[in-house]
């Protein structure tokens, strides 16, 4: 049964990286029980009610946005940690970083007569080489019904990669119409927006985004969830925001894993650790042999 359950898995993840790597976006039905995802709303629903709505042209003067889910909901580490798509994001992203982290975790409330976003790439946050490398995937995952009514997210297929770097695209419009408990998947390279709302009710969704462990986050995790907090995360949603060095020694305290924030450190001197890849252990290895061997 767990070899079955294994390929079964296995399956899945080679089919959703597949449509990642070749139409930009993909959408897994199903990924939540949809009273998994009630509860979330409902923790959600005093933030929402309370958050002002947004100032720009981009966030928008009738959305509403806020931040810090896993403090807000118990709910939300689920969405998180989600197996099944932490296994995509890391076989889409692996190729350029030695661990990925959490961008960010960010509610949205999209209210009547708002217009259609501006179409955008999130990749755009950072100004590194286009068309290269993916730098994260974010995931949509809608509280309430997305219709095209109501402004369901709109992807351009085929608009990611080395597309980003046209000044245009010919690229086919797809509107991300899913229920609560399925999660829409897209490249940070992938041309997308919010749709108009032209219904007289509010579309709410989370997207919770990852990205390559060396990049500066867009929600900064350290201060959204200060050890203090993280502290009663459970190791991996811990590494997840951050407590955890990237090879080689990005993210350090003190010459060491920041986790170490995390349990009996009380404040003293630490001594640096090593925190390399295997080619620089190597590296360093073969140069201190050829010096004893000189000396």
């Amino acid at each position: 049964m767990n070899a079955l359950f294994s390929a079964i898995a296995t399956a899945q993840v080679e089919r959703h990286v597949q449509d990642l790597t070749t139409r930009g976006f993909t959408i897994i039905r199903g990924a939540m029980p949809p009273r998994a995802i009630r509860a979330l709303d409902k923790d959600l629903e005093e933030p929402f009610e309370h958050t002002p709505f947004g100032i720009g042209p981009f966030y928008g003067g009738t959305t509403k946005r806020f931040g810090r889910l896993l403090i807000r909901s118990p709910h939300a580490r689920a969405l998180v940690c989600h197996r099944l798509i932490l296994s995509i994001v890391e076989r889409v992203l692996s190729p350029w970083c030695d661990r990925i982290q959490l961008n960010t975790t960010q509610a949205i409330a999209v209210h009547p007569g708002a217009p259609a976003q501006l179409p955008h790439r999130d990749q755009d946050m950072w100004r590194g080489p286009v068309g290269e490398i993916e730098y994260l995937v974010n995931v949509m995952w809608p509280l309430t019904p997305f219709t095209s009514e109501n402004g369901a997210t709109r992807l351009w297929e085929g608009s990611h990669g080395p597309e980003a770097l046209k000044a245009g695209t010919e690229a086919t419009e797809t509107v991300g119409e899913m229920a609560p408990g399925a999660a829409l998947l897209f490249l940070g390279s992938t041309l997308h927006g919010a749709g108009a709302n032209l219904t007289d009710t509010v579309r709410r969704g989370v997207v919770v985004g990852y990205s390559l462990g060396w990049l500066k986050p867009y929600e900064n995790q350290w201060l959204a969830y200060p050890p203090e907090i993280a502290r009663h995360f459970d190791p991996e949603l811990a590494a997840l925001i951050g407590y955890c060095q990237h090879r080689p020694n990005l993210g350090n305290f003190e010459g060491q894993c920041p986790s170490v924030l995390l349990g009996k450190y009380g404040g003293g001197p630490l001594g640096a650790i090593d925190a390399l890849r295997p080619d620089q252990v190597a590296a360093a290895q073969a140069f201190a042999g050829d010096r004893q061997a000189a000396a």
